[in-house]
Parts: C-alpha cells; sequence; structure tokens
C-alpha cells in the first residue's frame, strides 16, 4: 500500500503466477491506496485495480482474494475483518500519540543537512548544466531545431493513423509511469547501453531521458488499438505502407524515416487521468501532428498545444465510427492562414471522403503557442526577446 505502488515500485509478480496469468489470459486484480486505479498502474499483468484505504489493502492481502465479502466471511480462520478492525477511538489515540509538532518540526530544522551521503555528493557549478552520458538524463531536444523567427504554419498532407483508439484513453495508457515491461522499446534500448534487467526501474523514474520516455509512449500493455483488431490488447500497430504489425515506437520511427506524418484516432474523454507532460511530449517525439477525438480531458488538451500537436473535435454525434474511418486511410489538413479559437476545420481523405472537425485550440493564447511551435519555443523566444 501507498503511493509507491502506483508506478510500479511494488516488484515483480512471482515468475509462477506471472506465467500463469499469461497462458490463460487471466483478468488479474489488484487492491492498492495509490490515487488512480487505471489498468497496469501498478503491474502491466494488473487489469482490474481497486482503491482502498491501507488497513483494507492489508485485509485483502491476508484473505488471498478480492472476491472476499468481509461482513459474512471471515479473513482467515475464524478471524473476520471487525475482529481486527480499530474503533475510532483506538485510532485517535495512535494518532495523538505518534503524529505530533515535534515530529515534523524536528524532520524540517533538519532536512538540509541529516541526509550525509546526499551532502557528500559533489555538484557542478555554471549557469549552464553538464549533459554527461546517463540513461537517467539526457539534454532533451524540445528546441534543438528552433530558430528565433517563427515559420508559418505548414499543412499537413498525406498523414498516416498511428493508431485508433475508443473511449477513456488515459494518460496511462499514452505515456506509461510504471514498471517497463521485458522486450518492450525502452527495454531493448536500456539493454543496448548496459542496463540488466533488474535495473530497469521505472518510466517514471527515468522520465528525464526522452530516449527512454519516447519509446515507452503508447507502451501501456492494456492499450487496446482497433487497427490491430477489436479485442486486442498491447502496445501494438500496424505500419500501414507494409502492413506489418509491430510496436507503435517502431512504427512511428519508420514514418519518420519516410516523412510521413501521423495522427491519432479517438473516441470520448481522450487524456483523462493525471495531467502527465510525457503524454504530450511522447506522440510530439513520435511525428504526432493531429489527434482528433471526440473529446478532450480538459488539461490534456492543452498540453498538446503545448507541444504544438492539433487538437480537433469530431462534430456532435459524430466518430471515426459513424464516419466509417477505419485509419487505413492518409488524412489531410490545412492550418495555414488565419486561424480562429474553435474554427471548423475540414479534414479530407484519400480516398475521398470528407468531414468538419472543431479546432480545440480554444483561446488566442493557444494559438500564439501552436504558431511557436508549443509552449518551450514560444517561452525561450520570449525570454532572449526581453534580454536582447
Amino acid at each position: 500500500y501507498g503511493c509507491m505502488t502506483c508506478i510500479g515500485n511494488s516488484g515483480e509478480i512471482a515468475p509462477e503466477i506471472s506465467k500463469t496469468i499469461a497462458d490463460n489470459n487471466f483478468v488479474a486484480a489488484a487492491v492498492l491506496s495509490g490515487n488512480r486505479n487505471f489498468e497496469a498502474r501498478i503491474h502491466p499483468q494488473t487489469a482490474a485495480n481497486y482503491l482502498a484505504s491501507p488497513p483494507l489493502v492489508v485485509a485483502y492481502a491476508l484473505a488471498g482474494r478480492c472476491d472476499i465479502d468481509f461482513e459474512t466471511e471471515p479473513i482467515q480462520g475464524n478471524v473476520f475483518l471487525r475482529d481486527i478492525w480499530p474503533t475510532n477511538q483506538e485510532v485517535l489515540d495512535a494518532v495523538a500519540k505518534h503524529v505530533t509538532p515535534k515530529l515534523f518540526s524536528e524532520v524540517y530544522q533538519n532536512i538540509k543537512t541529516a541526509n550525509q551521503a546526499w551532502n557528500e555528493l559533489e555538484a557542478p557549478t555554471g549557469s549552464l548544466y553538464a549533459f554527461e552520458e546517463s540513461t537517467y538524463i539526457a539534454e532533451p531536444p524540445f528546441c534543438d531545431t528552433m530558430e528565433m523567427e517563427v515559420t508559418a504554419n505548414k499543412p499537413v498532407k498525406s498523414a498516416a493513423v498511428l493508431a485508433v483508439f475508443g473511449d477513456s484513453i488515459t494518460t496511462d495508457h499514452i505515456s506509461p509511469a510504471g514498471n517497463i515491461a521485458k522486450g518492450s522499446p525502452a527495454a531493448k534500448y536500456l539493454e543496448a547501453h548496459g542496463v540488466e534487467r533488474k535495473d530497469y526501474n521505472t518510466y517514471g523514474a527515468r522520465r528525464g531521458n526522452d530516449r527512454v520516455m519516447v519509446r515507452g509512449t503508447f507502451a501501456n500493455t492494456r492499450l487496446g488499438n482497433k487497427l490491430v483488431g477489436e479485442g486486442q490488447t498491447g502496445p501494438i500497430t500496424i505500419h500501414l505502407p507494409t502492413g506489418e504489425k509491430m510496436p507503435i515506437f517502431d512504427a512511428a520511427m519508420k514514418y519518420k524515416e519516410e516523412n510521413i506524418p501521423v495522427i491519432i484516432l479517438a473516441g470520448k474523454e481522450y487524456g483523462s487521468g493525471s495531467s502527465r507532460d510525457w503524454a504530450a511530449k511522447g506522440p510530439y517525439l513520435q511525428g504526432v501532428k493531429v489527434v482528433i477525438s471526440e473529446s478532450f480531458e480538459r488539461i490534456h488538451r492543452s498540453n498538446l498545444v503545448g507541444m504544438g500537436i492539433v487538437p480537433l473535435c469530431f462534430k456532435d454525434g459524430q466518430s471515426a465510427q459513424s464516419l466509417g474511418l477505419t485509419g487505413k486511410e492518409r488524412f489531410n489538413f490545412d492550418f495555414t492562414g488565419e486561424l480562429r479559437p474553435g474554427q471548423d476545420t475540414e479534414v479530407t481523405t484519400d480516398c475521398g471522403k470528407k468531414f468538419t472537425c472543431k479546432l480545440r485550440i480554444d483561446t488566442n493564447v493557444e494559438l500564439k503557442i501552436y504558431r511557436n511551435g508549443g509552449i518551450l519555443p514560444f517561452v525561450i523566444r520570449e525570454k532572449i526577446r526581453k534580454t536582447a
């Protein structure tokens, strides 16, 4: 229990249990006291996750199963939950005894000096960080091609669909923070740089390295991509020019090599859950130019604009399915000229289908950010102009 479990730090499942789950396609369950219960958040093989208080997590662990009725069934032997559950007064007494002002004042008085190992670390000086070869921290590439003058927006032509998603694709699906799965593109990258399986750590721990995080984008083992087929889960897609099935990251890199922009088609509530910045940074590095969905989670929509990705919404009552879109079409968008927040935007395809979407760049400030290629180039240009 505790927040550390919700990004995969609870560790591996016993190999024999892991094999049983995989061989039988079981829906494995878990109980946690974190703040999210998304698929695979605790472990890639736990699809059904239930939130509970810390003592209830312990109770379920003692019982060894999730389908127990604590009111009528004993936890073990003849012991029921009510027999071991503390009274309100017992809880209050424990808090009064142990959670005191002295506890906090002592910790914070010494917080900058108490850790001797931290104090002995050598830190470089200077205004610029000296990046070294590391699988944890790498110099980010977001402004590598930035110039001071803003260039005009170009139309997005003949874009391929990287993935077709249904409803409620969360930021955990887009950018997992948990366990790095064995054999995944991120795992292969780490192994190529001398990192052993036991030292993979989590995506959350390695979020300072874009090489790892871009490989972790759309890497959730519970992701459902309709391009691959209904009911199939995993971070897989179809590279449309070849028809080859491959990891989403590998397909994105192939499209980049072929100078083909990519887009995402999705259902309702795209980007729900934690407002994770890598859920926008990752797709940007994979070459995603546009996301068309039925609706967006509020903060994720803003984050997409912040990375220069255009969010579009299908018109009310329309969806990829109702429009007969399979994801195998090529899409064209014209974002040149004077854009207006919330304007209608025509989308055309190579097979002759046309439809209108609502531009979900909602404010003039967001338009300015988009024209700058994202929030980072926008802020850097502003700072340079003010100091020039």
